[in-house]
Formats: structure tokens, sequence, C-alpha cells
């Protein structure tokens, strides 16, 4: 059965987590004045996690990847402001020591404590401030929104978010603005269920769910070194997740995390738009995740959009350079609701209606291969000159 969203859904919402945040001082420019925030669950958890397939990865992405497959850990611990990147064994030890120290101070095992980090690469964490911040640190139910403004960078919103399903709930928060592309751009995401889930089937609904949400995202082409996506379930509603309501749980698990994606992509950097990319009758789903991913993060299309430009021609290129099958005779395509292209041949429209239309805050680009049943849907946003400023200027 379909979950509904919770009006003021956020990762808390499901029973048994708990969220604080606090400014300790990381970042010198917090947007809410928060910088370091923690997720705890009451119970113990089930944990489950997918990670950045950047070769360079954080000293917080090495430890959770490797604590994880216990399956045991119940907090996360978080922080903005410093990546604790490519800071060699000193960034090892400094992630360390704040999961002991978050151990310390629940009184749990530092095997338990995840860690994740976002910010300027190539700076030691400051563990003092970290510490110190961790000891003014307040946990409470009614935090989760806390949290997610603790976590950002250079977004400009929050995003979090739940939904209430037959028996269990599931929130989520996330960050991301900036170096955002599939395989996990720049972001962070911590969902929590109370749903009841077999080990065994646990990892699989999070890699279905992120593959067709945060893996149909792009808004730059870079992927980074601290990503990461965790699901926490701590099985307090009671509710048996098992096959027989497997897909039912997974689809509301996605229903979650494609709404955080759409607000990455919303948010990108300097962004003014945001851009989705339905493929329709390819050859597979596979085959339509390529030509949807190679439109979105074209740069001459997102440039187009960013004028709304109703250069159609440059999102017929940006497929022909993809690895997608199609043939030319049989694509449809629409520019904001508009068709303009059909079996091979364009089609007479108003310039200047198709101009409007891609003067909205949200434009569609529809594609129909004709080839199968094939579909996908990606997201990404226009290019601005807001983009290049902001990352001009991102350490200074």
């Amino acid at each position: 059965m379909a979950g509904q969203f919770l009006p003021g859904g956020t990762i808390t919402s499901p029973p048994g987590f708990l969220a604080g945040a606090v400014w300790s001082g990381i970042s010198s420019r917090p947007r809410y004045n928060l910088d370091l925030g923690l997720l705890f669950s009451e119970a113990p958890c089930h944990a489950v996690g997918l990670f950045t397939q950047n070769k360079f990865k954080a000293a917080p992405v090495l430890i959770s990847m490797e604590r994880l497959p216990s399956g045991n850990a119940r907090t996360i611990v978080v922080n903005s402001g410093c990546a604790n990147a490519g800071t060699g064994k000193d960034g090892l030890s400094d992630a360390l020591k704040v999961t002991e120290a978050v151990s310390k101070n629940l009184g749990i095992l530092p095997e338990e404590v995840l860690v994740a980090s976002t910010g300027i690469i190539g700076r030691r964490l400051p563990v003092d401030l970290l510490v110190s911040g961790l000891d003014n640190l307040t946990l409470s139910r009614d935090r989760g929104h806390e949290l997610a403004r603790a976590m950002m960078t250079t977004d400009t919103i929050p995003k979090d978010v739940a939904v209430r399903a037959s028996g269990y709930t599931i929130g989520g928060v996330a960050k991301g603005s900036g170096m955002i592309h599939p395989n996990l751009g720049t972001m962070l995401c911590f969902l929590t269920t109370d749903a009841d889930i077999e080990v065994n089937l646990a990892p699989r609904a999070l890699k279905e769910a992120v593959d067709c949400s945060f893996n149909m995202v792009t808004v730059d082409g870079d992927t980074s070194s601290n990503d990461m996506v965790i699901l926490l379930a701590n099985g307090l509603s009671g509710k048996k997740i098992n096959l027989s309501n497997f897909e039912d749980f997974r689809d509301n698990l996605t229903k979650v995390c494609t709404y955080l994606a759409r607000a990455i992509a919303r948010d990108g950097e300097g962004a003014t738009r945001l851009l989705s990319v339905v493929v329709r009758g390819a050859a597979s789903h596979q085959q339509a995740k390529l030509a949807s991913k190679a439109i979105a993060s074209s740069y001459l299309v997102k440039a187009a959009i960013h004028g709304g430009d109703p250069n159609w021609g440059r999102i017929l290129v940006a497929l022909g350079k993809s690895d997608a099958i199609f043939s030319i005779d049989k694509l449809n395509l629409s520019l904001g609701g508009i068709p303009v292209f059909r079996k091979g041949a364009p089609l007479s429209f108003d310039p200047d209606v198709l101009t409007m239309a891609l003067r909205s805050s949200e434009v569609m680009i529809e594609i129909d291969l004709g080839l199968g049943d094939g579909q996908a849907k990606g997201w990404g946003c226009d290019l601005s000159e807001e983009y290049v400023t902001i990352n001009s200027e991102y350490t200074t």
C-alpha cells in the first residue's frame, strides 16, 4: 500500500529515533548556526548503506564502510565545514576519536557509531571542537529538522521528509547541492524506519531505491569523496518486512529517496529550474537510464534550459553521444510539454510559447524511443552564472 507523506515529517518521525544539532565552530559560515548533528536509535538497529564510487574516499567513508557489514550501527554523527578527506592516517585517527566521544556520551560501543563529514577537502578535522560540541548536544525526537540543517554546505534549503505506510514509517534527511552525479554525488542521506525488515532484504531494498532516485540525479557531472546513504531499521513497529510485502516497503523507501533526490536537483548550486527527463519506449530499463542521464548531464542542454532557449537539437545530440540504443526514425520528443520532434522530423511550434514553458520552475523533457517497454526518469537542473561564482569562491 502506498504510503502518505507526513506533514513536517523528518528523520525522527519513525518511533525510537532521536536527533540533535549544535554549532561547534567547525564551519566558519553555517547557514543555520549549526554544523554538527547526531542521529540515535533508542533500540538496536539493523544498518545497511551505499557509498561513493569515487576512488578518492574520505576518512569517514572508510570507517563507516568498515563498520557497516556488522549491521549493528545505531547512531550517525555528521559535521559540515570539513570533509576530512585527503588527510591520511591523521584523518582516520581524527574520525575515530569522534566516534569514541559519541560512544562514551551515549553509552554504546564505538563500533555502533557511523561517521559522516562534508565540507572542504584537505583540512584536518578540529576534533576538540567536535568533542566539545557533542558534550553540549541534546537529543530529542523533535530535532530532526535541526539535523537536516546542520548537514548543509552550499545547500540553500534543508531536505527532510517522512512517509507513513501500513504499519511502519520511513523518514529521511539529505544534503546535496553541487558535485552531484549518478553513483552518488556530493550528498549525504540518512534514512530511518521502525519496520522490522529481514536482514537479507534490507540491502536489496536500499539499492533498488537508490538506483532509481539518487543515482538518477546529476547537477554538474562530478562525484565526491564523502558520499553515503545509510538506512537504520530499529523494528520498533513490529511490522515484519519479508518477501510477501517487500515490494511495498521498497516502493515507500523509493518514495522517500525520490523526494530527497528531487530536492537535491532543485537545489543545485546556482540552479533556477528543476530539469526532469522522462524516457519511455527504450529497449530496456537500463537503456532508458543511459538516455536520461546523458540528457540531464549535458552542459549544453542545461545552459539552454537556463536561458529558456528552445534549442531541442541539443537534446538529440546529447542522446546521440550516449550508449543508449535508438533509431531517430522512431523517436518522439517533447520539451516543456510541447511536441517538437516526431519520428525523424521536426514539428512546427510557436517558439515564444515554448520559451515561456522553459521558464517554469520545473522543465520536463520527454522522449519516447519507440523500441520497447523500458522507461526511466532522471533529474538535473539548469546551469547558471551563479554556479561558477559559488565554485570559484568555495574555499574563500
